[in-house]
Order: structure tokens, then C-alpha cells, then sequence
């Protein structure tokens, strides 16, 4: 189960394919910030994709190799026989099976009184004693003879189920364990990791509501602990990188995705330990159409780092908004699919993305050209004439646009844009806002 610091394994993906595709594929660079069982759908994903072009026995070797720190011993064993080839089980692993089956009666067996308290015919009266404050160790030791050992090994239990892949129970015990007073200061390191476990749970889980709310309680519990500045800085890129199982499930995601990580720590924490994290800053920002004013801090963001990450998306805006290079941001879109298509939290938005960054390519050609031939036009997007003109009809009826065909001339003639004065507000308050969060934070750090 997680902890404050997610373990990896010595092989933690598997072999970078070759080609173009491959050498965009972020699973290797993102496994050492994910919990192992996080690990399971990418590997997953990847061995399905055919453009990554893997072979099956090197993700089966990274899957076992995943597999032998946790308990899911059996799982383990039928890799190893796929990889092998034969019906044969290793002696470690069955040695370490036997381990797993005594350690899970052991603990069944020392935690049936709290099992019992927290049991679904307790249900109303465990939340009425948590609703009022009463749900606390001198009230379990009281009436229930609960030791601060047996709480925390309440805790051992439920990381030893989540380790099992026994998920939703996993999830129940630690959030009966959380339910305690004095498991709910973030002080606590077993009640830090108890939020990281449960996090975890909710996202192997598919519960996106439920990992929502714990991935905003863990980002308020790394604010409030007194930890070291770098230890902070890396349990945010830890975050982070654990939210992008949200931003790209969560109906509210794309938005969500987009005001944490122009967040003023997390965006600190994207730039010094994970510029590669601007891809998917870059996609939910292409994609999310009312959010196009994020565009010029991120743009900068992008030039920044450039030296030390880009691919096809941070290259396809670099080219539009800095160089204004049309052919470059075209043949960029062409790269921007594919890898797309092979990312995992990515392929799912490939569509969307697709269709926004062309309307951004003749959004930006439209403000520097007053009257655009469509045949030109479309040759830039890659469509049929007819396809183009069709797209652009629907864009101004969906008043996207404000232009105009003229049929005689097979042209678009642009109408005359110009920021509000509201906007151009929001513009510059936005900027006041960040300087005065960096200059008090510099006062902060002076006065520490």
C-alpha cells in the first residue's frame, strides 16, 4: 500500500519500444511516482496498444516484477508460469504464499474486536460517535479495550488487504481507521499513509467522486505537515502525478486538472522534478474551450522548459504562439495523435484534442490574415475542401467564429475581434494575484 514515499521496483516498466511513438511513452518515467498496484492498468494499456509495439513477454517480466513485493501471490505465480512457459511453481512464491495465508489469519484473528465494532450492524452508531466527536481512543479502550497498538495494527491489517488486491476492503478499514480522532492528524505518519492508501484504494476502485475528495485532502494534509521544503516538494510531484488517474476519469477533470497544476506549489513542483507533466497541462488546456486565457502562461511555462522536455504537444503551441510556423504545428498535430493514442490517460481525449487544435491553427491564422481561401485552409488542417467549409459553417453557427463565407471567391473574410475591456480586467488582476502570492511567500521564507 502506499506510504508517504511510493515504492518501486528495480524493473519498473518495461523495456522504451522503438520508434517514434515509443520514445514519447512516459510509463517508465511516471512508474517511479506511482504506487505499484498503480502500475496494473498502465501495464495493462500498454500491452493492448499496438502502436507502442511492446513485446508481450517483456510487460509480462515488468508485471511479475511488480507483482513479487505485494501479497497477490497466486496472480504472481500465473505470470510466472505465462512467462515461462510450464505449469511449474516457484518454490519462493509458494513458500511466500503459505507466509501470506498465515499472516492473514493472524491478523484476522487479533483484529475481530475492532472488525466487529466497525461492522455493518454498527454502521449508525460508529457515524454517530464520529459525528460528535466521540470516536476516540480513550472511548475504544474504555468500552472496547482498544490499545493504541491494536488501533495501529488495525492500520497493518488494511495495508496488508490493499497489498492482497483486496481493494474495497482495504478502503473500508482504513477509513474506519481514519474515522478515529487520533488517526486523523496529519502529523501522524501512519495516519499520512493511511490517506495515501486510500487514495490509492478509490482509484483501483474506479470511485472518481471518492478520489477526488481524497486527493483534495491529501493536497491540504502536504500544506499543513512541517515537513522540509524538499520533502514537500516531492510528495506534490507524488500527487500529481497520482491525479492524473482523476483529471482524466472525473467528469470534472479537465477543468480540475487545469487549477492544480497552474496551482503556484504545483506548478513549482511540475518545473523542478516533472516538466514532463506539461503534456497533460498542455491537452486538458487545448481541449477545454473555456479555458483558452490560461494559453499565455502556459505557452511561457513551455518555453521555459523546453531545454528540458517537450514532445509533440509542448512543440505543436511553441510552434502556433511563438513561432506562428503553421506547417511545423501541422506536422506537430499529425505527432500529437499518435501519441496520444498511446498514452494511457491521454487516449481517451484523443478526439477532442484533435478537433481543438485545429481550431486553434485557424483561430491563430485567422487573426494574422484578414481574408483566407478555404482550399488553402484546408491543405493547413489536413481536410477535404468540402470538410473544411462544412467545419467552418459550423463553427460560426456555433458562434465560434466571427466571420463569413463568401461562396464567389471560396473565401472566409474574418470580422474584426478585439479583447473586452472585462477581459482585458481579469487579464492583468490575475497576474497582480500571483506576484503578490510569490512576494508574500518571499516574506514568509525571510521570516522563518
Amino acid at each position: 500500500m502506499a506510504s508517504a514515499e511510493p515504492t518501486t521496483p528495480e524493473a519498473d516498466g518495461p523495456a522504451t519500444p522503438d520508434g517514434s511513438t515509443g520514445r514519447y511513452d512516459l510509463t517508465n518515467t511516471i512508474s517511479a511516482y506511482l504506487d505499484l498496484h498503480l502500475m496494473f492498468p498502465l501495464l495493462e494499456f500498454v500491452e493492448m496498444n499496438k502502436l507502442l509495439k511492446y513485446d508481450p513477454k517483456e510487460v509480462q517480466r515488468a508485471r511479475l516484477a511488480l507483482l513479487k513485493p505485494t501479497h497477490m501471490v497466486d496472480y504472481a505465480i500465473e505470470i510466472h508460469q505465462d512467462v515461462t512457459g510450464t505449469k511449474e511453481e516457484p518454490e519462493d512464491l509458494v513458500a511466500q504464499r503459505t507466509l501470506v495465508y498465515e499472516t492473514m489469519e493472524k491478523f484476522t484473528k487479533d483484529n475481530k474486536v475492532l472488525e466487529d465494532f466497525f461492522s455493518d450492524e454498527n454502521k449508525d452508531a460508529v457515524r454517530q460517535l464520529a459525528d460528535n466527536g466521540s470516536l476516540n481512543l480513550d472511548y475504544l479502550e474504555k468500552e472496547h479495550e482498544v490499545t493504541r497498538e491494536a488501533l495501529d495494527d488495525y492500520y497493518h491489517y488494511a495495508k496488508f488487504k490493499y497489498n492482497c488486491g483486496d481493494y474495497e476492503d482495504a478502503r473500508a478499514k482504513l477509513n474506519d481507521y481514519l474515522s478515529v480522532e487520533e488517526t486523523k492528524s496529519v502529523t501522524t505518519d501512519l495516519g499520512f499513509n493511511a490517506q495515501w492508501g486510500k487514495f490509492g484504494s478509490e482509484i483501483l476502485l474506479k470511485h472518481w467522486d471518492g478520489a477526488l475528495a481524497e486527493m483534495n485532502v491529501l493536497r491540504t494534509a502536504i500544506d499543513e505537515r512541517n515537513s522540509p521544503d524538499k520533502e514537500q516538494l516531492q510528495q506534490r510531484t507524488w500527487l500529481l502525478h497520482w491525479s492524473l488517474f482523476v483529471f482524466f476519469n472525473h467528469p470534472k477533470g479537465r477543468d480540475l486538472i487545469i487549477d492544480t497544476f497552474f496551482a503556484e506549489r504545483h506548478l513549482q513542483a511540475i518545473q523542478t522534478n516533472a516538466p514532463w507533466l506539461l503534456r497533460y497541462l498542455t491537452a486538458a488546456v487545448i481541449i477545454n474551450k473555456r479555458r483558452r486565457n490560461e494559453l499565455k502562461q502556459l505557452v511561457r511555462v513551455i518555453q521555459q522548459e523546453q531545454y528540458t522536455y517537450n514532445d509533440p504537444l509542448t512543440k505543436f503551441l511553441e510552434c502556433l504562439y511563438v513561432n506562428f510556423d503553421f506547417e511545423g504545428a501541422q506536422q506537430k498535430l499529425h505527432e500529437c495523435k499518435l501519441v496520444l493514442q498511446s498514452d494511457y490517460f491521454l487516449c481517451n481525449s484523443t478526439d477532442d484534442f484533435m478537433e481543438n487544435a485545429r481550431l486553434f491553427i485557424f483561430e491563430t491564422y485567422c487573426r494574422i490574415h484578414q481574408k483566407i481561401d478555404i482550399s488553402m485552409l484546408a491543405q493547413k488542417l489536413a481536410m477535404e475542401s468540402e470538410d473544411a467549409e462544412r467545419w467552418i459553417v459550423n463553427l460560426i453557427r456555433g458562434a465560434y467564429l466571427d466571420a463569413k463565407i463568401d461562396s464567389s471567391t471560396n473565401t472566409v473574410i474574418m470580422g474584426s475581434h478585439f479583447p473586452t475591456v472585462y477581459q482585458q480586467v481579469i487579464d492583468k488582476t490575475k497576474d497582480l494575484t500571483i506576484r503578490s502570492y510569490q512576494l508574500a511567500a518571499n516574506i514568509e521564507r525571510h521570516l522563518e
